[in-house]
């Protein structure tokens, strides 16, 4: 005769006290014995793959490439099965650990062990996990190798070429630009390639967005503005017409530190400071501000005299008053009397001077 809270297993008969755990309530109701006996504590894959680029150790996962940082191929296979193992619902305190063995450069067998408490009982298995490293090229190195672009700016300068400085910065914002993107997770951002042009550089990029970002960056920096011009070079796998930009930029004629003779202008020369928006710069007769008309904004008519680069030390002679100071010649030592610009000091010994088809001119200190 049996309890009248017992109940039997539906597969074997023998009587149960009271349910066990289970997905199922045909699971709750086996025994211990026949529960197990179909139980998998552990859910693994007959075979992993991992796909990895040969350049630039990428991951393939899901739909997409992905930087993993991985010093070796052995931790990028350590994580892919880990994330490929399943431990049933029902287990706790789960413990679980995971050795590779290397078998050769592209070959990887994982030994998996896993234990975990269900239905009171420790349950323990080992599973044997075979990882295959596939080398690959990702997106990315595809297409750098193919020398892919999307967008070129072209750094030029209106009267003249872009300065070392100019163009060395542009590469540099390029790279930075591109670091910033790449920081992000982009993998779509690189620089395809710089190569100097009959008036200044060309920077091929993989964006139009890249362009157009370093494009601005120029602008705001050096002043000038820029065009783009699109070209249509084909349709993408929806039908899409796909395009190329090219971003002309152009800087300025002047730059800071170029003296200059305005036109219809009898104020004195004009040492620049800055073409952002518009020209400024400073009077070297007087050391009054001078900023050019919104009409006239970077590209007032003018001619240049020289650069600050260009002048020489010359020696005081004499203070002769507020207006006027005495200098030698910086080339031909003689003394002469030149307008006094009110940033030269009156103990000043030396001051930088510039010579010029306009005569002998004080520049401030840089």
């Amino acid at each position: 005769m049996t309890d009248a809270g017992t109940s039997f297993c539906p597969r074997c008969g023998d009587p149960i006290a009271e349910d066990g755990d289970g997905a199922t309530r045909r699971e709750r109701s086996l025994c211990d014995a026949c529960y197990f006996s179909d139980f998998d504590l552990v859910d693994a894959p007959d075979r992993i793959e991992v796909r990895v680029c040969a350049r630039c150790g990428a991951v393939y996962r899901g739909n997409r490439w992905v930087d993993v940082g991985a010093m070796d191929y052995t931790d990028v296979a350590i994580e892919e099965t880990s994330e490929a193992l399943g431990v049933h619902v029902e287990a706790e305190d789960v413990e679980w650990e995971v050795r590779p063995e290397q078998l050769d450069e592209n070959s990887i067998r994982m030994h998996c062990f896993f234990s975990g408490t269900v239905r009171g009982t420790v349950q323990t298995e080992e599973v044997v996990v075979p990882v295959k490293v596939s080398r690959q090229t990702c997106t990315r190195c595809g297409r750098i190798a193919g020398d892919y672009y999307a967008s070129t700016v072209q750094v030029r300068a209106n009267g003249r070429d872009p300065t070392s400085e100019e163009t060395d910065r542009a590469e540099e914002l390029a790279h930075s630009i591109v670091a910033d993107m790449e920081s992000t997770g982009d993998r779509n951002a690189f620089v395809t390639e710089i190569t100097d042009a009959e008036s200044g550089i060309d920077i091929k990029l993989s964006t139009n967005k890249i362009g157009l970002k370093l494009s601005r960056k120029l602008v705001e920096e050096f002043g000038g503005g820029f065009e783009d011009h699109e070209t249509l070079v084909t349709e993408d796998e929806d039908g899409n017409e796909v395009y190329r930009v090219t971003y002309a930029v152009r800087f300025p004629e002047f730059k800071p530190g170029d003296v200059i003779d305005l036109a219809d202008d009898d104020g004195g020369p004009v040492l620049v400071r800055s073409v952002r928006g518009n020209l400024k710069g400073v009077r070297v007769t007087t050391g009054e501000p001078y900023e050019a008309s919104y009409e006239d904004g970077d590209s007032p008519e003018a001619r240049k005299l020289g650069a600050r680069e260009d002048a020489a030390e010359a020696t005081v002679v004499t203070v002769e008053d507020d207006n006027s100071v005495q200098i030698l010649d910086p080339e031909t030592f003689e003394s002469k009397t030149v307008p006094r610009p009110d940033y030269v000091d009156e103990d000043a010994s030396t001051v930088p001077a510039l010579k010029s088809r306009a005569g002998l001119h004080v520049l401030p200190e840089a």
